[in-house]
């Protein structure tokens, strides 16, 4: 049967809503200050050109090793980075609603400062579920986000047999694409969580070997490194929950 032979998938580019929002973090606000709603949020200037770097990378890969198609979050921050990565290399885009960030319901704009004090049950319900099955209320959580990118890896391989596949996601979005595609468990998922620091434009990849799809690199930034482009680690709003 025909399988992926390559999946990447790449995080946004740096946000105007990271920066407000490590803002509020630092500050010890309660409220982040993002006027957009979350799917309109823009790349900050840094984010654009974070997400050039990456396309300097995607055009330096071999012919053979170049993605074919690209899978695409339709929330604004996450197409202007394709947009930016993509340009000129012919390699088409789709988007698909199932890529998009962990909504937040209750919680959104609120700080983890502004949770405890302004919802105090919530923190408390937060601390005993744990962070894969917390779900604010209107809101998912990471068990909830996995069900829709199951469905969409489901999809992807039957579309592209054989193909070489890259996403373009956001934070919750990575970790839980390594979830899937290395059969994690959540132990495991969260010890990772606890670890890492995505970078916004990393890059995470496997590639086939044999029955399966083994991991070659994971929140890889060297290439912003090789551009002279600071690499950043914030947090989408509220990551932390």
């Amino acid at each position: 049967m025909a399988e992926l032979q390559w999946l990447g998938v790449i995080r946004h580019g740096q946000s105007t809503g990271n920066v407000l929002a490590q803002q509020a973090e630092a500050g010890g606000l309660e409220e982040i200050a993002i006027p957009e709603r979350d799917a309109d949020v823009p790349l900050s200037e840094l984010g654009r050109s974070q997400a050039e770097a990456v396309g300097r990378w995607i055009a330096d890969l071999p012919a053979g090793q170049r993605p074919q198609v690209a899978v695409v979050s339709p929330y604004l921050r996450t197409r202007q980075t394709a947009e930016l990565a993509l340009a000129g290399s012919g390699i088409p885009a789709v988007f698909d609603e199932r890529l998009r960030d962990r909504e937040l319901g209750v919680i959104d704009l609120l700080t983890a400062r502004g949770v405890e004090a302004r919802l105090p049950l919530e923190a408390a319900r937060r601390r005993r579920l744990g962070k894969f099955y917390y779900r604010p209320p209107g809101g998912e959580s990471w068990a909830d986000v996995l069900l829709r990118l199951r469905s969409l890896l489901g999809d992807v391989r039957a579309a592209y047999p054989d193909g070489r596949v890259v996403l373009f996601g956001h934070e919750a979005v990575v970790m839980l694409v390594r979830y899937l595609v290395e059969g994690l468990d959540e132990a495991r998922l969260l010890e990772l969580a606890r670890a890492t620091a995505l970078g916004n434009c990393s890059v995470s990849s496997w590639r086939r070997d044999g029955d399966r799809l083994r991991p070659e690199r994971f929140n890889a930034v060297e290439h912003l490194h090789r551009e002279g482009t600071p690499a950043t680690r914030q947090e989408d709003v509220n990551a932390e929950v």
